[in-house]
């Protein structure tokens, strides 16, 4: 995208132009945005990690397998400590994998994702946890344990926000199309953030703890939403020359993760 269109864009939220060009700069310092020899922007290395995990929310069940019973666990003893940028990326990662705190120092998930162990850990450390961490694999849990571990997640909050963003998604792309081309954008923009920030932070918990057809159902609506919000986008995205309709443009959202 051509920086213009970034400041237009911002601009329909209140962000200022000033403010939108020193974040720009504030990214390419940090290699999150690179700029080609036309001026256009596209998110750069240190963003690719989080922008995968973004656009994932089009393919959360082939992320998934079946759950035997076990868990993934990490063992907390050298991860940063504090609230400098490694503990909060150390955080952030695994938060977005799903992970809970059984005790002190030990967060596990069911080991219910594709690539078992290896590819938890390898998505852990591509995400900003420490390298060196201790993943494994946890299993064989006392039933005092094993109980407290399947209700680290709050599952009946979870199911309750599958349901009212369902409803929500709903009820936006009804009124999308009369709304006028700046509210439409506006609106289909921070909603869907929302919700694609919602699917990105979802624990991805199995059966039985999570009926998943609840989360499926929430998958199947905000596709159709994200034709909606590319409608409310297009005619934005065709005066800046920038990709809207073929190309996954999710990226818009890692800024909701």
């Amino acid at each position: 995208m051509p920086v213009g269109a970034l400041v237009a864009a911002g601009a329909l939220f209140g962000i200022p132009e000033n403010g939108m060009r020193v974040a720009v700069n504030r990214l390419l310092g940090a290699e999150a945005l690179v700029r080609d020899e036309r001026g256009r922007y596209r998110l750069g290395p240190a963003a690719e990690p989080l922008d995968e995990r973004v656009v994932s929310w089009r393919r959360i069940e082939e992320r998934l397998r079946r759950w035997e019973g076990g868990w993934v666990a990490v063992h907390g003893a050298g991860l940063p400590r504090g609230r400098g940028p490694a503990a909060a990326r150390s955080a952030r990662a695994l938060r977005l994998l799903g992970f809970a705190e059984l005790a002190p120092g030990l967060a596990l998930r069911p080991d219910n994702l594709r690539g078992g162990v290896e590819g938890v850990r390898a998505e852990l450390f591509a995400l900003g946890v420490t390298a060196g961490t201790k993943v494994f694999a946890l299993g064989e849990l006392d039933a005092e344990a094993e109980a407290r571990a399947r209700s680290l997640w709050d599952v009946a909050a979870l199911r309750a926000s599958y349901a009212r963003s369902r409803r929500e998604l709903a009820a936006s792309e009804a009124r999308l199309a009369q709304r006028p081309e700046r509210a439409a954008m506006v609106e289909s923009f921070r909603l869907g953030g929302r919700v694609i920030r919602e699917l990105v932070r979802d624990p991805l918990l199995p059966e039985p703890l999570v009926p998943a057809a609840e989360r499926r159902a929430l998958v199947a609506a905000l596709r159709r939403y994200d034709r909606a919000g590319r409608r409310a986008w297009a005619g934005f995205m065709a005066r800046f020359g920038a990709p809207h309709a073929s190309l996954p443009a999710d990226g818009l959202a890692v800024a909701f993760a």
